[in-house]
């Protein structure tokens, strides 16, 4: 980077923490150090205020859009540790066999783009210079958290995951096997695809026995499963057939990187693919930082 060679190190806290951090930037005279920092995203605009009443410090606010995509393409260049960024999942299905394959994103365009945060936002890509954002959902990792909260008491992101790697959401969900006795053959549905979401919880009985995690699963299960389809059918209307899944949703999220990696072949026939990426959420501030370094060059 600009002829240095090093380490970035990424740092993360929920927003709700964003008090804690200003008082530490002011303790530690941040401010002596630097006056602006570089910022991107919502937060960027929404905490400015405080940011130079508390900490003396003025944001320096740079498009999200922008930056998530200057940082995806940035850090799959350079790699890690002389490894490839960018992987895919093969049989994804099968805990035993399941593994990472290596993927070079050396030419990567077009490709699709699927940031997951609180929402989720799908971008398409043609080259470094020419993109657009294709659509988005408010379902994303937001909603996930907050059923969970919900129906299953948990208070971190970190413990809604460890409830749904536990559950069985087959508990919750009507599958097409309980409407038609097995798989749907006229429209290729096989029997333990989703029929209905929650379905199960029309009755009584099951709503008696399920259990908080089997909730946990089958809400992480819904929303995985509806951003994957939402970005199949941007794949195909868009005429692309690479998926590239990122954002902080997927951090230490393997059963959503499964479900995605799987739903998205199945469903289309072997034609699309989807990729991942390591160091998931942090594409935007990378971004930023390439930003700063690109106006002072």
């Amino acid at each position: 980077m600009r002829g240095r060679k090093g380490n970035l190190h990424f740092i993360r806290f929920p927003t709700h923490d964003l008090p804690v951090f200003l008082q530490m930037a002011q303790q530690k005279h941040f401010s002596s150090l630097h006056t602006s920092l570089c910022a991107t995203g919502g937060g960027a605009y929404k905490f400015e205020g405080d940011f130079m009443t508390v900490s003396g410090l003025e944001l320096w606010k740079l498009d999200e859009i922008d930056c998530l995509i200057k940082g995806v393409l940035f850090i799959d260049s350079v790699g890690f540790n002389g490894q490839s960024q960018c992987f895919s999942l093969e049989n994804p299905k099968d805990p035993e066999r399941c593994q990472k394959i290596p993927y070079n994103l050396e030419n990567p365009y077009p490709l699709l783009l699927v940031n997951i945060g609180s929402g989720v936002s799908i971008l398409a890509v043609y080259s470094k210079d020419n993109y657009k954002r294709v659509t988005g959902t408010s379902l994303g990792g937001g909603t996930f958290f907050g059923l969970c909260c919900l129906l299953t008491g948990c208070s971190t992101f970190e413990e809604a995951l460890e409830m749904a790697s536990l559950g069985d959401s087959t508990n919750v969900d009507k599958l097409v096997r309980d409407i038609y006795g097995g798989d749907y053959e006229r429209f290729g549905l096989p029997g333990y695809a989703v029929a209905s979401s929650f379905g199960n919880m029309m009755s009584k009985e099951k709503r008696d026995s399920v259990s908080k995690e089997d909730l946990a699963r089958a809400t992480l299960v819904t929303i995985t499963n509806n951003i994957g389809s939402i970005a199949r059918m941007c794949a195909v209307n868009e005429n692309i057939n690479r998926v590239v899944f990122v954002g902080n949703f997927l951090r230490i999220n393997t059963i959503s990187t499964k479900l995605l990696a799987y739903a998205l072949e199945y469903w289309s026939k072997g034609q699309l693919k989807a990729f991942f990426l390591e160091h998931e959420g942090y594409f935007g501030a990378v971004g930023a930082l390439l930003e700063l370094l690109t106006t002072i060059t």
